[in-house]
């Protein structure tokens, strides 16, 4: 697993029935490795881990690594209430196929550094297989400090990459002075990319990319080559939807521009329900000026 470049975090396409549509995954991992992207994040936030069993995480991980046949890594997302499902879900998710592994704290859980470690430590060490560390304290409430992250990377030999989702790019150089150029480190809130990687973010674990993969790899290919002018107007354009990403209904407003650009449906499962009201109104003002707006090259 390479954790450079832009990687989508894929939205887990759902049928009305909201069982899970394999056909469609397929489908759109493949054109989000056609369109530039570097890899697959299965089964995270976006993906609407927390309402997917053990059997559906892993069968979703089947269907990814068969559709892309080796043109691109697949990850698995590694989340649960129970250390013990964690690392069984890690050590299946090797079995099938997957070459990399996104881990997170527990769901709802928020303890010390301690028993943190011990459960990322027991995920980490279950397989061979590349891991990154998911640092997402607004949603998690659980946040891994630079020096614990050099700890971890100390430790763990397969422990290769960090995503910094803290909302706080000085982070970015912090944990550089505290890793050396030991771990690399991806942006994981869009509207952070650009600040992310003149920090010395290698990689994008994104969300909009799942609607615009092309704007997406052409913004982060500008910014690490620095081309700075180009970077800014792709920025400026693409900022309205960046931000939708980073809010409560982040699930339900990328699935919605999704459908609405041809590459999914809206569905989500519950207790999340599909976009009505004002929350439909925002996001359909937002796509159409992002779509008069776009660019052309």
């Amino acid at each position: 697993m390479k954790w450079k470049g832009v990687i989508p975090a894929v939205t887990t396409n759902l049928k009305a029935d909201l069982s899970v549509d394999h056909a469609a995954l397929a489908a759109h991992c493949n054109w989000m490795i056609d369109s530039g992207c570097n890899g697959i994040v299965l089964c995270g936030s976006l993906g609407e881990a927390a309402t997917l069993s053990f059997d559906e995480k892993i069968a979703v991980t089947r269907t990814c690594v068969k559709a892309l046949a080796g043109r691109a890594p697949t990850a698995l997302g590694i989340a649960s209430l129970r250390t013990v499902e964690a690392v069984a879900l890690a050590r299946a998710a090797a079995e099938a196929g997957a070459e990399g592994l996104m881990v997170l704290p527990p769901y709802v859980y928020t303890s010390d550094w301690r028993e943190m470690k011990a459960h990322v430590s027991a995920v980490i060490g279950a397989t061979k297989l590349s891991c990154l560390l998911y640092n997402n304290p607004v949603a998690y409430k659980t946040d891994f400090l630079p020096a614990q992250i050099a700890e971890l990377a100390a430790e763990h030999e397969n422990l290769h990459a960090v995503k910094e989702s803290s909302g706080d790019v000085r982070r970015i150089t912090a944990i550089r002075e505290a890793c050396g150029r030991r771990l690399d480190i991806l942006v994981g809130m869009d509207d952070a990319i650009a600040e992310g990687v003149y920090a010395g973010a290698v990689g994008w674990i994104a969300g909009l990319v799942n609607a615009f993969p092309e704007e997406s790899v052409a913004l982060f290919d500008c910014a690490a080559r620095g081309d700075k002018a180009r970077a800014h107007a792709l920025y400026t354009w693409f900022l309205p939807l960046l931000r939708l990403d980073t809010v409560p209904k982040f699930v339900q407003h990328i699935k919605w521009i999704q459908a609405e650009v041809g590459r999914g449906t809206p569905f989500v499962r519950p207790p999340r329900l599909e976009l009505t009201g004002g929350d439909l109104e925002l996001v359909r003002g937002v796509l159409a000026k992002a779509l008069r707006d776009r660019p052309t090259n």
